[in-house]
């Protein structure tokens, strides 16, 4: 009898604390495969003329939206997320209803073998250039396959990444990086990756490895980078091709991806080009959406006098001011 009560209690809690958003959030989830046959979940939210409800959890987060609800509007624009190394489709989901909220088209891909649930290519010397092929492989889905694609103008597309996820936004928008700055960097580091890499036993700490390549994806007009990673392999001008508006945020307390190697490199590499955020008080793990029902430490961990629901709320606004201006 205490157990139903109890669990009818959590339901009811989750239902009176789903995210919503101010207007009417449609989401989909669908599958594809990459150009390299690796199958790969896609999240999508859109504007929509449906009446959302508590219906989708993403992780631990009741997400109220309108599932397949119809495509509200016409000549969108759409944002592609990257999350970070073993992230996943929560990683990110309130910033994708607010830009869903605020007209945006945004897909959000779990990177196959590099997220929470799959972590297969974590020794791969090619993980990093096979993450911008799946955000490619997202765009084109979007703009040639998806139902919705005739609701989306492709003059106006845009993408954000966070840690891993910038860097991999770095490489579709004409940063070329110098992958062999990852073994003499971490021979001589103990940064947090270089340690994660050798966990996994990377290949990418071989200074000979094929690491793949990085190509321009001309169709990307704007970006977003958080707290990004590996920033010290573009140390040797791989930042002189960005030539697109970038705004770019680091976290005053972050430890885990230091600005001295990471996003002061990025800052100072895209010098005129780059809007700079410093989020006083932010871990690296602040970027993350604000946690629900669960709140696991390892994702949910912030300094005392941070507040990552009102952070989000001031950051989610910058950007989609940003992505409304340059788009």
């Amino acid at each position: 009898m205490l157990i139903g009560l109890g669990l009818v209690a959590i339901a009811g809690y989750a239902i009176a604390t789903a995210r919503g958003s101010p207007r009417p959030v449609g989401f989909q989830l669908t599958r594809l495969v990459d150009g390299q046959a690796h199958p790969m979940s896609i999240g999508i939210w859109y504007p929509t003329s449906a009446s959302p409800r508590p219906t989708t959890l993403l992780g631990s987060t009741l997400l109220k939206v309108a599932p397949d609800g119809p495509v509200l509007g016409q000549r969108l624009p759409v944002i592609v997320l990257s999350h970070g190394n073993g992230g996943g489709l929560a990683s990110h989901v309130d910033l994708a209803m607010d830009l869903a909220a605020a007209g945006y088209v945004v897909a959000a891909p779990m990177h196959a073998g590099d997220s929470f649930a799959d972590q297969s290519a974590a020794g791969s010397a090619r993980l990093y250039s096979e993450r911008a092929q799946q955000v490619r492989a997202t765009l084109d889905f979007m703009l040639g396959l998806w139902g919705g694609r005739g609701h989306i103008d492709p003059d106006r597309v845009g993408a954000f990444g966070m840690s891993a996820g910038a860097f991999t936004v770095l490489t579709l928008i004409g940063a070329q990086p110098d992958m062999t700055l990852i073994a003499s960097h971490c021979a001589a580091n103990p940064e947090f990756i270089c340690k994660v890499l050798r966990q996994a036993g990377s290949r990418l700490l071989d200074r000979n490895a094929d690491t793949g390549e990085f190509a321009l994806d001309p169709r990307i007009r704007a970006a977003v980078l958080v707290a990004p990673g590996l920033g010290f392999a573009f140390a040797r001008d791989g930042l002189a091709g960005v030539h697109i508006p970038v705004q770019l945020w680091v976290g005053e307390r972050d430890h885990t991806v230091p600005f001295a190697t990471n996003g002061g490199i990025i800052r100072k590499g895209l010098a005129g080009r780059v809007e700079f955020h410093e989020a006083r008080g932010a871990n690296h793990l602040s970027f993350l959406s604000p946690c629900g029902l669960l709140r696991p430490p390892a994702l949910c961990s912030d300094p005392p006098d941070f507040d990552r629901e009102a952070f989000h709320t001031t950051m989610n606004a910058e950007l989609v001011r940003f992505f409304d201006i340059r788009l």
